[in-house]
Protein backbone atom coordinates (compact mmCIF):
# COMPACT_ATOMS: atom_id res chain seq x y z
CA UNK A 1 0.00 0.00 0.00
CA UNK A 2 1.35 3.42 -0.94
CA UNK A 3 1.41 5.96 1.87
CA UNK A 4 1.17 9.58 0.76
CA UNK A 5 3.40 11.96 2.69
CA UNK A 6 1.33 14.86 4.00
CA UNK A 7 2.46 18.32 3.01
CA UNK A 8 3.50 20.52 5.90
CA UNK A 9 1.05 23.18 6.99
CA UNK A 10 3.81 25.52 8.19
CA UNK A 11 7.16 26.68 6.82
CA UNK A 12 8.77 24.63 9.60
CA UNK A 13 12.04 23.64 7.94
CA UNK A 14 14.75 26.22 8.67
CA UNK A 15 18.12 26.61 7.02
CA UNK A 16 20.55 28.51 9.23
CA UNK A 17 23.77 29.74 7.61
CA UNK A 18 26.50 31.78 9.28
CA UNK A 19 27.55 34.80 7.21
CA UNK A 20 31.15 34.83 5.86
CA UNK A 21 31.94 32.54 8.77
CA UNK A 22 35.74 32.65 8.99
CA UNK A 23 35.92 36.37 8.26
CA UNK A 24 33.13 37.11 10.75
CA UNK A 25 35.03 35.26 13.50
CA UNK A 26 38.11 37.36 12.73
CA UNK A 27 36.11 40.59 12.87
CA UNK A 28 34.45 39.47 16.10
CA UNK A 29 37.78 38.74 17.79
CA UNK A 30 39.63 41.84 16.50
CA UNK A 31 37.55 45.03 16.71
CA UNK A 32 40.06 46.80 14.45
CA UNK A 33 38.88 44.61 11.56
CA UNK A 34 35.20 45.51 11.85
CA UNK A 35 33.86 47.40 8.88
CA UNK A 36 37.02 46.69 6.89
CA UNK A 37 37.56 44.27 3.99
CA UNK A 38 39.07 41.08 5.43
CA UNK A 39 40.56 38.14 3.56
CA UNK A 40 41.22 34.87 5.40
CA UNK A 41 44.15 33.08 3.74
CA UNK A 42 46.90 34.63 1.64
CA UNK A 43 47.72 32.25 -1.20
CA UNK A 44 44.08 31.35 -1.77
CA UNK A 45 41.13 33.21 -0.25
CA UNK A 46 39.35 30.85 2.14
CA UNK A 47 36.79 33.48 3.16
CA UNK A 48 36.08 37.13 2.50
CA UNK A 49 34.11 39.60 4.59
CA UNK A 50 31.12 41.28 3.00
CA UNK A 51 33.17 44.46 2.66
CA UNK A 52 35.59 42.52 0.44
CA UNK A 53 32.79 40.70 -1.40
CA UNK A 54 31.37 44.09 -2.37
CA UNK A 55 34.60 44.63 -4.35
CA UNK A 56 34.17 41.37 -6.25
CA UNK A 57 36.30 39.09 -4.05
CA UNK A 58 35.10 35.49 -3.83
CA UNK A 59 36.45 32.25 -2.44
CA UNK A 60 38.40 30.27 -3.52
CA UNK A 61 40.11 33.09 -5.44
CA UNK A 62 43.89 33.42 -5.81
CA UNK A 63 45.21 35.88 -3.26
CA UNK A 64 46.95 38.10 -5.81
CA UNK A 65 43.72 38.48 -7.77
CA UNK A 66 41.77 39.32 -4.61
CA UNK A 67 44.33 41.95 -3.59
CA UNK A 68 44.15 43.52 -7.04
CA UNK A 69 40.39 43.89 -6.66
CA UNK A 70 40.67 45.05 -3.07
CA UNK A 71 44.15 46.54 -2.41
CA UNK A 72 43.22 47.83 1.06
CA UNK A 73 42.07 44.40 2.30
CA UNK A 74 43.51 43.05 5.53
CA UNK A 75 44.84 39.52 5.05
CA UNK A 76 44.80 37.24 8.11
CA UNK A 77 45.98 33.69 8.62
CA UNK A 78 43.20 31.16 9.28
CA UNK A 79 42.63 30.10 12.89
CA UNK A 80 40.77 26.83 12.52
CA UNK A 81 40.61 26.12 16.25
CA UNK A 82 38.70 29.39 16.75
CA UNK A 83 36.31 28.54 13.94
CA UNK A 84 35.60 25.08 15.32
CA UNK A 85 34.92 26.49 18.79
CA UNK A 86 32.48 29.03 17.32
CA UNK A 87 30.81 26.28 15.30
CA UNK A 88 30.32 24.11 18.38
CA UNK A 89 28.72 27.02 20.24
CA UNK A 90 26.33 27.72 17.36
CA UNK A 91 25.36 24.05 17.02
CA UNK A 92 24.68 23.93 20.77
CA UNK A 93 22.07 26.63 20.15
CA UNK A 94 20.61 24.64 17.24
CA UNK A 95 20.29 21.50 19.38
CA UNK A 96 18.84 23.54 22.23
CA UNK A 97 16.14 24.71 19.81
CA UNK A 98 15.08 21.35 18.34
CA UNK A 99 16.30 17.74 18.48
CA UNK A 100 16.00 17.47 14.68
CA UNK A 101 19.18 19.09 13.35
CA UNK A 102 20.99 18.05 10.17
CA UNK A 103 24.44 19.60 9.95
CA UNK A 104 25.58 20.39 6.41
CA UNK A 105 28.92 21.93 7.29
CA UNK A 106 30.48 23.69 10.26
CA UNK A 107 28.59 26.89 9.42
CA UNK A 108 25.16 25.72 8.24
CA UNK A 109 22.40 23.31 9.19
CA UNK A 110 18.78 22.38 8.56
CA UNK A 111 16.42 22.40 11.55
CA UNK A 112 12.94 20.89 11.67
CA UNK A 113 10.88 23.01 14.08
CA UNK A 114 7.51 21.42 13.27
CA UNK A 115 5.32 20.78 16.29
CA UNK A 116 7.09 23.36 18.51
CA UNK A 117 4.39 26.01 18.23
CA UNK A 118 3.10 25.74 21.80
CA UNK A 119 6.58 25.63 23.27
CA UNK A 120 8.59 28.04 21.12
CA UNK A 121 6.17 29.88 18.85
CA UNK A 122 5.89 30.02 15.07
CA UNK A 123 8.80 29.21 12.72
CA UNK A 124 9.29 32.98 12.34
CA UNK A 125 9.52 33.35 16.13
CA UNK A 126 11.96 30.43 16.40
CA UNK A 127 14.16 31.77 13.61
CA UNK A 128 14.20 35.19 15.28
CA UNK A 129 15.27 33.60 18.56
CA UNK A 130 18.05 31.61 16.87
CA UNK A 131 19.46 34.75 15.22
CA UNK A 132 19.31 36.70 18.50
CA UNK A 133 21.00 33.94 20.51
CA UNK A 134 23.78 33.42 17.95
CA UNK A 135 24.42 37.18 17.90
CA UNK A 136 24.29 37.59 21.71
CA UNK A 137 25.95 34.33 22.83
CA UNK A 138 28.48 33.72 20.04
CA UNK A 139 28.86 37.20 18.58
CA UNK A 140 28.27 36.23 14.94
CA UNK A 141 25.74 37.18 12.26
CA UNK A 142 23.57 34.39 10.87
CA UNK A 143 20.92 34.25 8.18
CA UNK A 144 17.90 31.96 8.52
CA UNK A 145 15.56 30.92 5.75
CA UNK A 146 12.38 28.94 6.26
CA UNK A 147 9.97 27.02 4.04
CA UNK A 148 8.03 23.77 3.78
CA UNK A 149 10.97 22.02 2.05
CA UNK A 150 14.73 21.83 2.54
CA UNK A 151 15.47 23.11 -0.94
CA UNK A 152 13.32 26.19 -0.59
CA UNK A 153 14.58 26.92 2.94
CA UNK A 154 18.13 26.98 1.59
CA UNK A 155 17.12 29.26 -1.29
CA UNK A 156 15.41 31.55 1.21
CA UNK A 157 18.52 31.85 3.36
CA UNK A 158 20.63 32.64 0.29
CA UNK A 159 18.19 35.36 -0.80
CA UNK A 160 18.00 36.70 2.75
CA UNK A 161 21.76 37.24 3.15
CA UNK A 162 23.54 38.91 4.77
CA UNK A 163 22.36 38.77 8.38
CA UNK A 164 18.72 38.34 7.45
CA UNK A 165 15.57 36.32 8.01
CA UNK A 166 13.25 35.18 5.24
CA UNK A 167 10.33 32.79 5.69
CA UNK A 168 8.51 31.63 2.55
CA UNK A 169 4.88 31.42 3.63
CA UNK A 170 2.89 28.34 2.57
CA UNK A 171 1.10 28.96 -0.70
CA UNK A 172 3.61 31.61 -1.86
CA UNK A 173 6.39 29.20 -2.89
CA UNK A 174 6.09 29.59 -6.65
CA UNK A 175 5.61 33.36 -6.58
CA UNK A 176 8.83 33.55 -4.54
CA UNK A 177 10.79 31.02 -6.57
CA UNK A 178 9.89 31.69 -10.20
CA UNK A 179 11.40 35.20 -10.57
CA UNK A 180 14.80 33.99 -9.29
CA UNK A 181 17.69 33.28 -11.68
CA UNK A 182 18.24 29.64 -12.64
CA UNK A 183 21.55 29.48 -10.74
CA UNK A 184 19.54 29.43 -7.50
CA UNK A 185 18.57 25.81 -8.19
CA UNK A 186 20.70 22.98 -6.81
CA UNK A 187 22.53 21.39 -9.69
CA UNK A 188 22.84 24.50 -11.86
CA UNK A 189 26.52 25.32 -12.26
CA UNK A 190 28.19 27.49 -14.90
CA UNK A 191 27.92 24.86 -17.66
CA UNK A 192 24.23 24.13 -17.08
CA UNK A 193 23.49 27.84 -16.68
CA UNK A 194 25.13 28.54 -20.05
CA UNK A 195 23.07 25.79 -21.74
CA UNK A 196 19.88 27.18 -20.28
CA UNK A 197 20.84 30.74 -21.26
CA UNK A 198 21.46 29.64 -24.85
CA UNK A 199 17.95 28.15 -24.85
CA UNK A 200 16.47 31.41 -23.60
CA UNK A 201 15.88 30.13 -20.08
CA UNK A 202 16.87 32.76 -17.50
CA UNK A 203 14.59 32.30 -14.49
CA UNK A 204 13.23 29.40 -12.48
CA UNK A 205 9.83 30.24 -13.89
CA UNK A 206 11.23 29.78 -17.40
CA UNK A 207 12.30 26.25 -16.43
CA UNK A 208 8.80 25.43 -15.19
CA UNK A 209 7.29 26.86 -18.39
CA UNK A 210 9.70 24.91 -20.60
CA UNK A 211 8.37 21.61 -19.30
CA UNK A 212 10.03 18.39 -18.22
CA UNK A 213 10.24 16.77 -21.66
CA UNK A 214 12.03 19.73 -23.27
CA UNK A 215 14.28 20.11 -20.24
CA UNK A 216 15.30 16.44 -20.38
CA UNK A 217 16.06 16.81 -24.08
CA UNK A 218 18.26 19.81 -23.34
CA UNK A 219 20.10 18.59 -20.21
CA UNK A 220 19.57 14.83 -20.09
CA UNK A 221 16.88 12.85 -18.27
CA UNK A 222 18.37 12.92 -14.77
CA UNK A 223 19.18 16.63 -14.65
CA UNK A 224 15.98 17.51 -16.50
CA UNK A 225 13.68 15.71 -14.06
CA UNK A 226 15.60 17.05 -11.07
CA UNK A 227 15.50 20.70 -12.12
CA UNK A 228 11.89 20.56 -13.28
CA UNK A 229 10.82 19.19 -9.87
CA UNK A 230 12.73 21.94 -8.08
CA UNK A 231 11.20 24.59 -10.34
CA UNK A 232 7.82 23.48 -8.95
CA UNK A 233 9.20 23.59 -5.37
CA UNK A 234 8.94 19.81 -5.08
CA UNK A 235 11.43 18.38 -2.58
CA UNK A 236 10.15 15.59 -0.30
CA UNK A 237 13.37 15.08 1.67
CA UNK A 238 13.20 15.20 5.44
CA UNK A 239 15.65 16.76 7.86
CA UNK A 240 17.83 13.84 8.95
CA UNK A 241 19.76 13.60 12.20
CA UNK A 242 22.89 11.49 12.61
CA UNK A 243 23.44 11.35 8.87
CA UNK A 244 26.90 10.06 7.99
CA UNK A 245 29.01 11.18 5.08
CA UNK A 246 29.08 9.13 1.89
CA UNK A 247 32.65 10.31 1.29
CA UNK A 248 35.44 12.26 2.93
CA UNK A 249 38.00 14.35 1.13
CA UNK A 250 40.54 17.11 1.25
CA UNK A 251 42.11 19.38 -1.33
CA UNK A 252 44.94 21.88 -1.63
CA UNK A 253 45.05 24.97 -3.82
CA UNK A 254 48.53 25.08 -5.35
CA UNK A 255 48.62 28.50 -7.00
CA UNK A 256 49.72 29.14 -10.56
CA UNK A 257 53.46 28.77 -10.13
CA UNK A 258 55.01 25.69 -11.77
CA UNK A 259 54.98 22.58 -9.58
CA UNK A 260 57.54 19.82 -9.71
CA UNK A 261 56.64 16.15 -9.47
CA UNK A 262 58.12 16.18 -5.97
CA UNK A 263 55.80 19.04 -4.95
CA UNK A 264 52.74 17.15 -6.14
CA UNK A 265 53.94 13.91 -4.54
CA UNK A 266 54.39 15.65 -1.18
CA UNK A 267 50.94 17.21 -1.43
CA UNK A 268 49.33 13.82 -2.07
CA UNK A 269 51.22 12.26 0.84
CA UNK A 270 50.09 15.03 3.21
CA UNK A 271 46.46 14.66 2.14
CA UNK A 272 46.46 10.86 2.44
CA UNK A 273 48.03 10.97 5.92
CA UNK A 274 45.19 13.15 7.19
CA UNK A 275 42.41 11.27 5.42
CA UNK A 276 43.68 7.94 6.74
CA UNK A 277 43.53 9.28 10.28
CA UNK A 278 40.00 10.57 9.70
CA UNK A 279 38.87 7.17 8.42
CA UNK A 280 40.21 5.34 11.45
CA UNK A 281 38.86 7.92 13.91
CA UNK A 282 35.40 7.55 12.34
CA UNK A 283 35.79 3.72 12.36
CA UNK A 284 35.04 3.53 8.65
CA UNK A 285 36.60 1.95 5.57
CA UNK A 286 36.62 3.10 1.95
CA UNK A 287 36.27 1.20 -1.31
CA UNK A 288 37.12 3.89 -3.88
CA UNK A 289 39.86 6.53 -4.15
CA UNK A 290 39.17 9.59 -6.34
CA UNK A 291 41.82 12.06 -7.50
CA UNK A 292 40.58 15.55 -8.39
CA UNK A 293 42.59 18.06 -10.42
CA UNK A 294 42.11 21.65 -11.56
CA UNK A 295 44.34 23.07 -14.30
CA UNK A 296 45.65 26.50 -15.25
CA UNK A 297 42.78 27.05 -17.69
CA UNK A 298 40.28 26.27 -14.87
CA UNK A 299 39.20 22.98 -16.43
CA UNK A 300 38.89 20.02 -14.09
CA UNK A 301 39.50 16.29 -14.25
CA UNK A 302 38.94 13.29 -12.00
CA UNK A 303 40.45 9.82 -11.90
CA UNK A 304 39.28 7.01 -9.65
CA UNK A 305 40.12 3.47 -8.69
CA UNK A 306 38.06 0.93 -6.76
CA UNK A 307 40.03 -1.22 -4.33
CA UNK A 308 39.79 -5.03 -4.26
CA UNK A 309 38.96 -4.83 -0.54
CA UNK A 310 37.61 -1.99 1.64
CA UNK A 311 40.35 -0.52 3.81
CA UNK A 312 41.29 2.16 6.31
CA UNK A 313 45.03 1.63 5.86
CA UNK A 314 47.15 4.61 4.93
CA UNK A 315 49.68 2.62 2.90
CA UNK A 316 47.06 1.12 0.60
CA UNK A 317 45.29 4.45 0.02
CA UNK A 318 48.71 6.05 -0.51
CA UNK A 319 49.76 3.54 -3.17
CA UNK A 320 46.44 3.97 -4.97
CA UNK A 321 46.63 7.78 -4.88
CA UNK A 322 50.20 7.75 -6.15
CA UNK A 323 49.15 5.49 -9.02
CA UNK A 324 46.34 7.87 -10.00
CA UNK A 325 48.71 10.84 -9.84
CA UNK A 326 51.25 9.03 -12.05
CA UNK A 327 48.51 8.40 -14.63
CA UNK A 328 47.60 12.09 -14.62
CA UNK A 329 51.16 13.45 -14.86
CA UNK A 330 51.21 13.80 -18.70
CA UNK A 331 48.13 16.02 -18.51
CA UNK A 332 49.55 17.98 -15.58
CA UNK A 333 52.80 18.65 -17.47
CA UNK A 334 50.83 19.93 -20.45
CA UNK A 335 48.21 22.00 -18.61
CA UNK A 336 49.67 22.82 -15.19
CA UNK A 337 47.89 22.08 -11.92
CA UNK A 338 46.37 24.68 -9.59
CA UNK A 339 44.40 22.39 -7.27
CA UNK A 340 44.88 18.80 -6.15
CA UNK A 341 42.35 16.92 -4.08
CA UNK A 342 41.53 13.40 -2.96
CA UNK A 343 38.21 11.83 -1.97
CA UNK A 344 37.61 8.47 -0.30
CA UNK A 345 34.16 7.21 -1.25
CA UNK A 346 31.88 4.19 -0.87
CA UNK A 347 32.34 4.29 2.89
CA UNK A 348 31.16 1.55 5.22
CA UNK A 349 31.33 1.08 9.00
CA UNK A 350 34.54 -0.75 9.83
CA UNK A 351 32.83 -3.31 12.05
CA UNK A 352 30.45 -4.36 9.24
CA UNK A 353 33.33 -5.42 6.95
CA UNK A 354 35.76 -8.28 7.45
CA UNK A 355 39.11 -6.97 6.29
CA UNK A 356 41.09 -9.76 4.66
CA UNK A 357 43.97 -8.28 2.73
CA UNK A 358 46.16 -10.92 1.04
CA UNK A 359 49.91 -10.76 1.17
CA UNK A 360 50.42 -9.68 -2.45
CA UNK A 361 48.00 -6.75 -2.07
CA UNK A 362 49.90 -5.65 1.00
CA UNK A 363 53.23 -5.73 -0.82
CA UNK A 364 51.82 -3.97 -3.89
CA UNK A 365 50.61 -1.14 -1.66
CA UNK A 366 54.19 -0.42 -0.66
CA UNK A 367 53.81 -1.44 2.96
CA UNK A 368 56.95 -1.83 5.04
CA UNK A 369 55.39 -4.90 6.59
CA UNK A 370 55.83 -8.57 5.85
CA UNK A 371 52.11 -9.15 6.37
CA UNK A 372 48.88 -7.20 6.65
CA UNK A 373 48.91 -6.87 10.41
CA UNK A 374 52.09 -4.79 10.59
CA UNK A 375 50.65 -2.05 8.38
CA UNK A 376 47.63 -1.79 10.65
CA UNK A 377 49.83 -1.60 13.77
CA UNK A 378 51.99 1.09 12.15
CA UNK A 379 48.91 3.26 11.42
CA UNK A 380 47.66 2.82 14.98
CA UNK A 381 51.05 3.68 16.50
CA UNK A 382 51.45 6.81 14.37
CA UNK A 383 47.91 7.94 15.24
CA UNK A 384 48.61 7.59 18.96
CA UNK A 385 51.93 9.46 18.74
CA UNK A 386 50.36 12.33 16.83
CA UNK A 387 47.49 12.60 19.31
CA UNK A 388 49.96 12.82 22.19
CA UNK A 389 52.76 14.94 20.71
CA UNK A 390 51.09 16.88 17.89
CA UNK A 391 50.10 16.29 14.28
CA UNK A 392 53.57 16.89 12.84
CA UNK A 393 55.53 15.07 15.56
CA UNK A 394 55.72 11.96 13.36
CA UNK A 395 55.86 12.53 9.64
CA UNK A 396 57.15 11.04 6.43
CA UNK A 397 60.53 12.04 5.06
CA UNK A 398 59.01 13.62 1.95
CA UNK A 399 57.09 16.08 4.15
CA UNK A 400 60.02 17.29 6.26
CA UNK A 401 60.45 21.04 5.79
CA UNK A 402 57.21 21.43 3.85
CA UNK A 403 54.17 23.30 5.15
CA UNK A 404 50.91 21.92 3.81
CA UNK A 405 48.70 23.99 6.10
CA UNK A 406 45.82 22.94 8.27
CA UNK A 407 42.67 21.18 7.17
CA UNK A 408 39.56 23.32 7.16
CA UNK A 409 37.22 22.53 10.08
CA UNK A 410 34.41 20.11 9.35
CA UNK A 411 31.63 18.18 11.01
CA UNK A 412 32.47 14.75 12.44
CA UNK A 413 32.77 12.03 9.79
Amino acid sequence: MRVERREREEASILHADLDSFYASVEQRDDPALRGRPVLVGGGVVLAASYEAKARGVRSPMPGHEARRLCPDAVVVRPRFDAYMEASREVFDIFHDTTPVVEGISVDEAFLDVGGLGRVSGSPQDIATTIRRRVRDEVGLPITVGGARSKFLAKVASAVGKPDGLLIVAPGTELSFLHPLPVRRLWGVGPVTEAKLHDAGVETVGDIAALGQRALCSLLGPGAGRHLFALSLAQDPRRVETGKRRHSIGSQRALGRRPKSGADLEATIVAIVERLGKRLRTAERVCRTVVLRLRFDDFTRATRSRTLPEPTDRTDIVMATARGLLAEAMPTIRDSGCTLLGLSLTNLDPRDSIQLTLPFDTDRAAGSVSSGPGVGVRLDTTMDLLRERFGRDSVTRAVLIGRDHGDDAPMLPD
